[in-house]
């Protein structure tokens, strides 16, 4: 009974805890500066960047990428990718073979089922580096996303992102981006230019 108690009192400090630090005014300005941001990349008006992934070593890519809303523009050196929010083709250049997949299929991504968050998962905190602002996200108890710690670099007054490490179990992620822009993307990017694919193989996975 004691022991039960005694586990009683320290969950509720944990929460009581977790809540407080959620309302210090670095906490609140760091989940500001991280709505922010990821508005600037996942929102309506879409954005632009290119990116450079090494996931400990053992996974390394790097290519361009354009995000509005559900739809996706990608290619990197293996492979050309359209996403107009109802089908995926996927054309790869040494194969010259075009998948056709289900956008909400997590097949045509494997690695993208290791990186489901929420933001509401996390605790928050910023400090000022020479280079931008450091967000800094960890995962509160109970949280149901993979990712278990963010750390951010975002920049000054635009709060475009610079750099993300994130952590998944034990390993980390680095994802380094460039030349990003926010807005006025056309929809035509995300259109399939079958034309272009017309001798290829066509294989539909969905």
């Amino acid at each position: 009974m004691k022991k039960g108690l005694l586990l009683i009192i320290a969950t509720l400090l944990t929460f009581i805890s977790i809540k407080a630090q959620d309302n210090t005014p670095n906490a609140r300005q760091a989940r500001h500066i991280m709505d922010t941001a990821y508005d600037k990349v996942f929102g309506k008006e879409g954005s632009s960047f290119s990116y450079n992934v090494n996931i400990v070593g053992i996974y390394k890519t790097r290519g361009n990428i354009t995000i509005k809303e559900k739809k996706q523009r990608f290619t990197d050196d293996r492979v050309d990718s359209w996403n107009d929010g109802k089908t995926v083709y996927m054309a790869y250049r040494k194969k010259k073979t075009v998948e056709i997949h289900d956008p909400k299929s997590s097949r045509k991504d494997k690695h993208s089922g290791k990186f489901k968050f929420s933001l509401d998962d996390f605790t928050y905190s910023v400090t000022r580096q020479s280079d931008g602002l450091m967000l800094t996200l960890k995962q509160k108890k109970g949280a149901k996303g993979t990712i278990k710690e963010v750390k951010a670099l975002v920049a000054y007054k635009t709060y475009a992102p610079i750099r993300l490490r994130i952590k998944v179990s034990f390993f980390w992620t680095t994802i380094k981006i460039t030349n990003f822009k926010a807005g006025n993307i056309n929809d035509k990017t995300f259109v399939f230019p079958r034309e272009r694919y017309k001798d290829w193989k066509f294989v539909d996975k969905r």
